[in-house]
């Protein structure tokens, strides 16, 4: 009968043949987990295998994980890529640095390109050539599990075979064992015995040559992974070595260009947002030269590019021209009797005392008094006359009064008083220690309890008309000097 075919180089008797080492090798691995079979151990080899699944599986990690580095590089240069292009897009041609600026983008597109290409070509080609290596080396471990079972049950059959070869020579038949040797003639009882001896002899060979075929082929295969085992083990340090040191020379070099690239892209628009600025600053400086000639008050505060300013300590807001001070300001000390003594003794001008919810005009005091004096003989005269008519009693009494109201003005004005502010724009109060102005406003300006709490361009002072209704509880407060105007 001929033998069936079940494929290109499968017969039945080969199906046979492997389907009986499958069973003679699960009937060996029964009996060795049982204890009734003994296993041949290789404990170097053992640990071998265990480092070549850590490294295998450590490998495949770091392919993963480059794998999606290289993912995520792709996607960052197509970020980039039309973060770059919005921005060539919006650049106005008119623009200073518009053709740098396209260069610069195309420049970043190109680098992102060299760099994933790089990362490709020399990472992770050669992590897919490292763990190519493995399946193969793999599958001849477990080729090698499979031949050292039947090298051990190989030895086993032989072992017992041998066994029983001791048994047979040790023990004397003397009776018939079977049916076929009762049933012999006696002259055929030599021939049946000597077949019998031919039969165990058979087996016994047939078990040797099994043992020592299956033993050659454990041992090729064993002795070649003994060697390639350490060897791959080994070999890790150097392959880890080359791959982050090529990632680390290929990022170093790119964000090296990338940052040249940024640098160049910010000189650009810091050329671009000076000449802006410029721009703008010459336009608000024809603007108000023309103000100040037709007499209008100029701005001295300039808005900052990033936005408006923040609220300063020191005040920056729109403020209005100030006239300069007056050379010499009275001071608190000062008496209407000194006042008078600065021009003869004799005379006594007729000065109008500035009442406290009158500005105090400083600046014409100075014709106010060369007038006084002017008319001090004119005065003489209709002092002397009045004397002459006015009783010595009334004389005296008008004199008081006169003292009096003159020398009531310093006793008006708060402790530490300076000198009076109008209030040019409203002023609301960010602090509790501010003070809260309203445009009209009169502020009598003081000094500060501690002068090292004074900031550049703040004032102390209260409100006149509050100080003329509290006096001592009248509210006071830090305001900015550019929103008033000195009296």
């Amino acid at each position: 009968m001929a033998e069936l075919n079940l494929g290109k180089g499968l017969t039945a008797g080969k199906v046979a043949s492997n389907v009986q080492k499958k069973l003679t090798r699960a009937q060996e691995k029964v009996l060795q987990k049982l204890g009734k079979a003994d296993e041949t151990k290789d404990v170097a080899f053992e640990e071998g295998v265990i480092n070549f699944n850590k490294q295998y599986t450590e490998g495949s990690k770091l392919q993963r994980d480059l794998r999606a580095y290289l993912e995520a590089v792709k996607a960052m240069h197509e970020s980039s890529n039309n973060l770059q292009s919005c921005l060539a897009d919006m650049y106005e041609p008119d623009w200073y640095g518009k053709n740098e600026v396209d260069s610069i983008v195309e420049d970043c597109d190109v680098l992102w390109e060299d760099y994933h290409q790089k990362l490709v070509d020399h990472a992770l080609i050669s992590m897919d050539t490292y763990l190519g290596q493995f399946p193969d080396i793999k599958a001849r471990i477990a080729k090698r599990d499979r031949k050292l079972v039947d090298f051990d049950s190989a030895r086993h059959t032989y072992a017992a075979t041998h066994k029983s070869k001791k048994k047979d020579g040790g023990i004397k038949i003397t009776k018939p064992s079977s049916l076929l040797e009762r049933a012999t003639p006696g002259w055929a009882q030599g021939i049946l015995s000597a077949h019998n001896v031919a039969q165990s002899s058979l087996s016994r060979s047939q078990a040797e040559e099994e043992l020592e075929k299956t033993q050659k082929v454990f041992e090729e295969i064993n002795i070649d992974l003994q060697e390639e085992l350490p060897s791959l083990w080994n070999s890790r340090v150097g392959f880890y070595v080359s791959t982050f040191q090529s990632l680390a020379g290929f990022e170093e070099k790119f964000h090296k260009e990338m940052g040249r690239l940024d640098q160049d892209l910010f000189d650009v628009l810091e050329t671009l947002e000076g000449a802006d600025t410029s721009r703008k600053t010459g336009n608000s400086g024809t603007s108000s030269s023309g103000a100040n000639k037709s007499g209008k008050e100029a701005s001295n505060h300039t808005l900052r590019p990033g936005g408006p300013p923040p609220i300063p300590k020191s005040p920056s807001k729109l403020r209005p021209a100030v006239p300069p001070p007056p050379k010499v300001t009275p001071s608190k000390d000062m008496k209407a009797e000194n006042i008078i003594n600065l021009f003869d003794a004799a005379a006594t001008p007729d000065i109008s005392v500035t009442s406290p919810t009158e500005p105090a005009n400083w600046e014409s005091w100075g014709e106010s008094a060369a007038a006084a004096a002017a008319a001090a003989p004119a005065e003489e005269e209709k002092a002397a006359a009045a004397t002459e008519e006015t009783p010595p009693a009334a004389a005296a009494a008008a004199a008081a009064a006169e003292t009096t109201e003159a020398a009531s003005e310093p006793a008006e004005m708060p402790p530490g008083f300076l000198f009076k502010v109008q209030v040019m724009h409203d002023y609301a109060a960010n602090d509790t220690d501010e003070l809260e102005m309203k445009a009209g406003d009169l502020v009598l300006v003081i000094t500060f309890d501690n002068p090292d709490e004074q900031d550049d361009g703040w004032l102390m002072g209260m409100k006149q008309t509050d100080w003329q209704q509290n006096k001592e509880n009248a509210n006071k407060g830090v305001f900015p000097e550019n929103f008033t105007q000195r009296l």
